[in-house]
């Protein structure tokens, strides 16, 4: 084999069984490889810049793959450290990595790949007309980038190589995509392009690609022109369907993956069925573009948010939710116009019903009549303290108001005292496009640390 890797989970936070990643150990893989997070929980964390994982938890699961790298001498790599990459994250990580290097008595070498972007540099590159947009991404401005809270590069496998280059024990990842973390050590081995990159991205989750998603551990073995993918627990296996169907998650072309520097097609790919359990993959293609591009990710600030909650079980209630909510907006608007002197365009009234359609609205097809809802109420304003203020202009409607004109005042249930919670800023992704660069390390940087 040119190079085994071992993936023990999907994102490290999310734990993994540790006497499975105990038992891949006997397969002697050449890296461990764990992502650290992604955009899946929205702009939030990005724009913030931390992580929405435990630092507890985190430090946990790091600590066992410490231990196992040690064990075997070989790296130990991070991809998006911190949820979001960015390099305040990075940092966080890597003072765990060091809490947990003194505790465990390790002299190890580590090296950073840092990912964040310089607003100004960045607006020079959209000015120059080196950013160009990817499928349903906003319009950007520089005002709006220059307000980004974050930017950051996605690394490929041509920043990933640089860092295994160094030979360092462990290696801390900014911002990443998923399947290159998979794929450098297996192209810096000698295979084939496209086999390294769908291998990436079929083991980018773990067992997500098997048929017991849950089973975590996951060994990827390498050869030139082909690869085979191996789950670790003993009640799980991988089938041609599950590996051939991972193409499809969070990529919109079961055939085609766009990556930095270009695209991997697997129209042709072949997946067969080994007595172990695993599947054996070939065919796989990768294309090179012309000129090397890195996607961006960033966000701004649109505004502040607050919300509330109520639960209602009256059925004529629960029956006209909809009119009762309509009822206290209206009201509620005309106490912002004459209190708060504030122009409908300045903030905005959001209600959510909990049990009907939360989740699709309008686009609900469900005939189902609850028993209860709760009412969701979120506000939007410019200014914080204009949503705290309408949150509580909402608060007595929320509990008293009466749907009729002569009806006697209901008195519904709030679950929390006090009803409303400041969320505080709303961020929104603003950035979806790539970068053009000459050399793909134009934008990115290496930090090395010696304990």
């Amino acid at each position: 084999m040119k190079a085994k890797v071992l993936i023990p989970t999907g994102a490290l936070g999310i734990t993994y069984c540790k006497k499975t990643l105990n038992k891949s150990l006997r397969e002697k893989p050449n890296i461990i490889v764990v992502d650290g997070g992604s955009t899946d929980s929205g702009p939030a964390y990005l724009g913030k810049g931390k992580s929405k994982y435990s630092r507890s938890t985190t430090k946990s699961e790091w600590k066992t793959l410490m231990i196992a790298r040690e064990k075997l001498k070989i790296p130990l790599l991070i991809g998006s450290a911190g949820t979001c990459g960015t390099d305040g994250t990075v940092d966080w990580f890597v003072e765990i990595t060091k809490e947990l290097a003194k505790e465990l008595n390790q002299k190890i070498k580590i090296v950073v790949l840092k990912c964040s972007q310089s607003n100004k540099k960045i607006n020079k590159a959209f000015l120059k007309k080196k950013l160009f947009p990817l499928n349903n991404a906003p319009k950007i401005s520089s005002k709006k980038i220059l307000n980004c809270t974050n930017i950051v590069g996605l690394a490929g496998v041509e920043q990933i190589t640089e860092a295994l280059n160094t030979k360092a024990d462990i290696i801390i990842c900014g911002r990443s995509t998923d399947a290159s973390l998979i794929a450098s050590l297996p192209i810096l081995k000698g295979v084939e392009k496209g086999i390294a990159w769908h291998g990436g991205k079929i083991g980018e989750c773990g067992a997500f690609c098997t048929t017991n998603p849950k089973s975590g551990v996951i060994l990827i073995s390498f050869k030139k022109n082909g690869f085979y993918i191996k789950p670790i627990s003993n009640d799980t296996k991988a089938t041609p369907y599950t590996v051939s169907a991972h193409m499809v998650y969070e990529n919109s072309n079961p055939f085609t993956l766009v990556e930095p520097g270009g695209h991997l097609n697997v129209r042709k790919a072949s997946y067969k069925q080994q007595r172990d359990g695993s599947v054996y993959v070939t065919g796989s293609k990768w294309f090179k573009d012309s000129k090397y591009k890195v996607k961006l990710e960033g966000t701004y600030v649109v505004g502040y948010q607050n919300i509330s909650l109520v639960l209602i079980r009256e059925k004529s209630y629960v029956d006209d939710i909809e009119k009762w909510t309509k009822q206290i907006e209206n009201k509620t608007k005309k106490i912002i116009k004459n209190t708060l002197l504030l122009k409908n365009k300045t903030y905005e009234i959001q209600f959510r019903f909990i049990g009907k359609n939360a989740t699709l609205g309008s686009l609900e097809n469900s005939k189902v009549k609850p028993d209860e809802i709760g009412v969701l109420a979120i506000v939007t304003t410019i200014n914080k303290k204009d949503s705290e203020e309408i949150s509580k202009i909402l608060n007595p409607l929320l509990l008293h108001h009466s749907l009729y004109s002569n009806g006697e005042l209901p008195t519904f249930a709030f679950p929390f005292s006090p009803p409303s919670f400041n969320i505080g800023k709303k961020y929104e992704f603003c950035l979806n496009h790539v970068i053009e660069i000459k050399d793909p390390m134009d934008i990115f940087k290496l930090e090395k640390i010696s304990l």
